[in-house]
């Protein structure tokens, strides 16, 4: 696979935030020493990616015992989920501990690639993992491209604000800038739920967390629009979350579509641990508290 390739299908054609009237608002006021910062980290992160060796296509459980090793896609930058420590290179959050107990089942080692919303399909598909756990929400759309395990975890969609603008409800919103990630579903979400509450919004993409919750810091967006679990992982002294829930989602393990061999294995896993208790061990070592599909 070239890296031509690997590009046309990881960044869009307007890398920067996207712009209309309705549903995206570009940024306008980046200095241009941010924006060459972020080119050169996109440019380092995809070459990184057209390096990285690809894994076996439609590997089987015994393809991976026989290599020695799982190969997880995951987020890096949502506590209690998926996150990298800066510091010490080390990873922590429920997904990344999911991902290390199917590799254990396996007897193998276990490596993690970091991955964003927009970035776990094509690494997918790209066979450069073999399965992601990366607060990947079920939808019926994505069922038609992958295959999803029985979920994991269920959150509710949710909003982070500045304790400063005083908002304390979604419909302090209506008119305002919501920041949501590149490549989620949370800004069609909202959009519906502001057509049943007669409310409308702008939108600001975003491609990672840190930088929608710098942004939010920045004033630059008036709220920060993402699964409450991940919110939480982001508020500070400088920050609410608003009690406003929404559309309760599923997280499953994904694979390819055609992977049904492994997907069958791991969707017995999930089950299992569902069963005893060992799901909830991950939920009281990291304080969480899943949804129920009654929040909204």
């Amino acid at each position: 696979m070239t890296f031509s390739t690997i590009q046309a299908n990881l960044v869009p054609n307007n890398f920067s935030a996207k712009s209309s009237t309705t549903k995206v608002t570009k940024l306008n006021k980046e200095a241009p020493m941010k924006k060459k910062f972020f080119l050169s980290a996109l440019l380092i992160s995809l070459f990184g990616l057209a390096a990285t060796k690809p894994v076996q296509a439609d590997t089987s459980v015994a393809d991976i015992q026989k290599r020695g090793e799982l190969v997880v896609g995951v987020k890096q930058d949502v506590p209690n989920f998926g996150y990298k420590d800066p510091k010490t290179g080390t990873y922590s959050g429920i997904e990344t501990d999911l991902a290390k107990m199917v590799a254990d089942e396996l007897k193998v080692k276990v490596r993690y690639v970091p991955v964003t919303a927009q970035t776990r399909g094509p690494l997918l598909d790209n066979e450069q993992v073999d399965m992601d756990i990366a607060t990947f929400t079920i939808t019926d759309e994505r069922k038609k491209l992958y295959n999803f395990t029985s979920p994991y975890y269920t959150d509710a969609s949710g909003f982070l604000v500045n304790k400063s603008a005083k908002i304390k409800s979604i419909e302090d919103l209506n008119g305002k800038t919501i920041g949501v990630a590149q490549g989620s579903i949370t800004q069609r979400l909202i959009t519906e739920l502001g057509k049943k509450k007669g409310l409308t919004f702008k939108f600001v993409e975003l491609g990672s967390y840190p930088e929608l919750i710098t942004s939010l810091h920045a004033h630059r967006i008036d709220a920060f629009s993402v699964d409450r679990s991940i919110l939480s992982g982001y508020t500070s002294k400088r920050t609410a979350l608003l009690d406003d829930s929404f559309k309760p989602s599923d997280y499953g393990i994904v694979t390819k579509k055609s992977n049904t061999e492994l997907n069958d294995y791991l969707d017995n896993l999930v089950t299992k641990w569902s069963k005893d208790g060992s799901l909830q061990k991950l939920y009281d070592r990291y304080k969480l508290k899943p949804s129920s599909h009654t929040a909204d």
